[in-house]
C-alpha cells in the first residue's frame, strides 16, 4: 500500500510539473490543454513501457540460457526461492560494473547486469546484487523508478526544446496568448535538475530495503556488502555514463562527477548500507544461533 501511495504521488507531482511547464511555455488554455494531453499520454506509455525504454536506454541486451548460462541459472534460482516469475535477463554493454531491475510488476519484469560487473564481481557477491534486485521487483520500487524517470525524460526534453527555441527562434512573444517569460525563463533554467528533483522525490529508503530484501533471500549480508564496496570504487575509475533520470534504477550510483549529481545523489552513501548490512549480519547470526 505504501508503494503504490508513492507511486500515486509521484505521478501527480510530475505530471503537475508537466502541466506547468506547458502552461508557461505556451499560455493560456491551449498551454493547459497541452499540458493535460502530453501529462496523460505519457503516464500511460510510462505505465505500459517504462521497461523497454530504460532498457532501450541503457541499450540492454536480452540473452537466454544458452547464451549466458550462468547469470540465467542464478537469476532462476533466486526467483524460485523469492516466489516470483522468473524475470527476463538481459546485460548492458560495456565496462563498467553496475546492474539494474525495471517492470511494472512481477508478471513484466526484467534484470539487467552490465559486462562489467559479471568480469569484476565473485559469485557470492554477483548473487547478492541479484537478489537486490529481485527485491525491488517484489517491493514494485521497479514501477515507481521507471514511471518517474519516463516522465522526468519527457519534462526534460520540453525545456530543452524550449531552450532551442529561445538560442535559435527567438524569443518574442507579443501577443496575450504567448507563454509567460518567466515560466519560459524557469523551464531553461530547470532543465538540467530535473532529474535530480525525480531522484530526490524517489525514496532513498527502497535502497535499504532492497538490501535488507537480498540478505534475507541469500542469508549473506556480507556479500552484498562487499559488492557494494567493489562497485563504488569501480564506478569512480569508469563511470556509467547515465541519463539523470535513469539514475535511480542502478545499484550504485554511477558517480557522473558532475557536481549536482554528486549533491544530490539518488542513493544514500555506501558506507551508510554496508553498516546497516554488517547489523543485519548480526541480527540474522543472533537468531539462528
Amino acid at each position: 500500500m505504501q508503494n503504490q501511495f508513492k507511486t500515486v504521488a509521484l505521478l501527480a507531482a510530475l505530471s503537475g510539473l508537466l502541466i506547468a511547464i506547458s502552461y508557461w511555455v505556451i499560455g493560456g488554455t491551449t498551454g493547459l490543454m497541452i499540458g493535460i494531453g502530453l501529462a496523460a499520454f505519457t503516464n500511460l506509455l510510462s505505465w505500459y513501457q517504462s521497461d523497454k525504454i530504460a532498457l532501450a536506454v541503457y541499450r540492454a541486451q536480452p540473452v537466454t540460457a544458452r547464451e549466458a548460462p550462468g547469470l540465467y541459472r542464478m537469476v532462476q534460482r533466486l526467483s524460485t526461492r523469492a516466489n516470483i516469475p522468473m524475470p527476463g535477463v538481459y546485460i548492458v554493454p560495456g565496462q563498467t560494473a553496475n546492474a539494474f531491475a525495471t517492470g511494472r510488476d512481477p508478471e513484466h519484469a526484467a534484470v539487467a547486469v552490465t559486462e562489467g560487473i559479471l568480469n569484476i564481481l565473485p559469485e557470492d557477491e554477483l548473487e547478492a546484487v541479484i537478489a537486490h534486485e529481485l527485491t525491488h521487483i517484489i517491493n514494485r520500487d521497479t514501477l515507481t523508478q521507471a514511471v518517474a524517470a519516463t516522465i522526468a525524460g519527457a519534462i526534460s526534453f520540453l525545456a530543452q526544446m524550449v531552450s532551442y527555441s529561445l538560442w535559435f527562434g527567438g524569443g518574442s512573444r507579443n501577443d496575450d496568448r504567448g507563454g509567460n517569460p518567466l515560466g519560459v525563463l524557469l523551464t531553461v533554467i530547470l532543465a538540467p535538475v530535473a532529474a535530480t528533483i525525480i531522484q530526490l522525490a524517489i525514496s532513498r529508503t527502497r535502497e535499504f530495503s532492497a538490501d535488507a530484501g537480498s540478505a534475507k533471500l541469500t542469508g549473506n549480508p556480507r556479500a552484498l556488502a562487499r559488492a557494494l564496496q567493489r562497485l563504488e570504487a569501480a564506478s569512480r575509475q569508469l563511470p556509467l555514463d547515465a541519463n539523470p533520470a535513469f539514475e535511480p534504477l542502478l545499484i550504485v550510483n554511477p558517480i557522473s562527477g558532475q557536481f549536482l549529481g554528486n549533491l544530490f545523489s539518488s542513493h544514500p552513501a555506501t558506507e551508510a548500507r554496508v553498516q546497516a548490512l554488517l547489523k543485519l549480519e548480526q541480527q540474522l547470526s543472533t537468531t539462528t544461533h
